[in-house]
């Protein structure tokens, strides 16, 4: 399957230690070879760069990591393809506009029945059942709340309410933002660690890297990692429960979501 990697951060922060461990597991010490993609929300705007090829030997990859672009939230995702080829336009992670916003979104796993699901607002250019089940859910969401609802509770107990049911058509594991919060799904696996004042040295699992971060920090920064599978292996990293979903800010948890997928309703049209 395909892995996740997002950050939440209270100041613009490269994630460039982190991506380095991240795209060696597209093709080299994972098989994840069919193509990557990394978005970075900057204040004023948003940028991303897809590549249909492994990120362990892509030159967008390099090309990224040594131009640490700095940012305060940040989604990237590796693939291995399931359903739809491997090209461009099936490349995570994908984005929609809703009010005024770009919505970016990647998901690991794979769906049954996802080509049921109705899509009254947004369609897909590529053939994925994970950009299917994004411009479905996009279009719920659009469905139920024309602009942005005042109170953003309500937002996240809806969005939360049709991950669930995603889950109940198979593995759906999603990170979601639109700038201003950053939505961690867990089917089956997601972890996560904030690092904060005192910061010291981490190793990376997948390349022989350290990094010691009081070089490079604040004692005032907070920066949060999410990942399919820990990064680094000297650090306690916080492993999600099926079913649960995280809302963070500027690096910390707003919301934790939780509900028995049993007691979901269904929600599909």
């Amino acid at each position: 399957m395909c892995e996740l990697l997002g950050m939440s951060a209270n100041v613009p922060t490269d994630i460039c230690f982190s991506l380095t461990g991240f795209l060696h597991r597209g093709g080299g010490t994972g098989p994840h070879r069919d193509g990557w993609g990394i978005a970075f929300y900057e204040e004023g705007g948003y940028r991303d760069f897809r590549d249909p090829h492994p990120s362990v030997d892509s030159p967008i990859a390099r090309l990224i990591r040594d131009y640490p672009i700095k940012s305060h939230v940040v989604i990237s995702h590796i693939r291995q393809a399931n359903v739809g080829g491997v090209r461009l336009a099936n490349t995570h992670p994908f984005t929609r506009e809703m009010w005024g916003r770009q919505w970016c979104y990647a998901h690991n796993g794979q769906l049954n029945g996802w080509e049921t699901l109705g899509l009254p607002f947004y369609a897909p250019v590529g053939t994925t059942d994970s950009e299917h089940a994004f411009c479905w859910l996009m279009g719920e969401l659009r469905q139920r709340f024309p602009s942005p609802p005042e109170q953003p509770e309500r937002l996240w107990e809806a969005l939360h309410e049709l991950c669930e049911y995603l889950r109940t058509l198979g593995v759906f594991n999603l990170l979601l933002s639109d700038g201003h919060y950053l939505y961690c799904y867990c089917s089956t696996k997601l972890a996560h660690i904030t690092r904060r004042a005192p910061f010291g040295k981490a190793q990376l699992s997948d390349t022989e890297l350290v990094v010691d971060f009081i070089e490079h920090t604040s004692c005032h920064d907070v920066v949060s990692v999410i990942a399919t599978e820990p990064l680094t292996d000297n650090e306690r990293w916080t492993r999600m429960e099926p079913g649960e979903m995280l809302v963070w800010r500027h690096g910390e948890i707003q919301a934790r979501l939780t509900t028995r997928v049993e007691d979901s309703p269904l929600v599909a049209r």
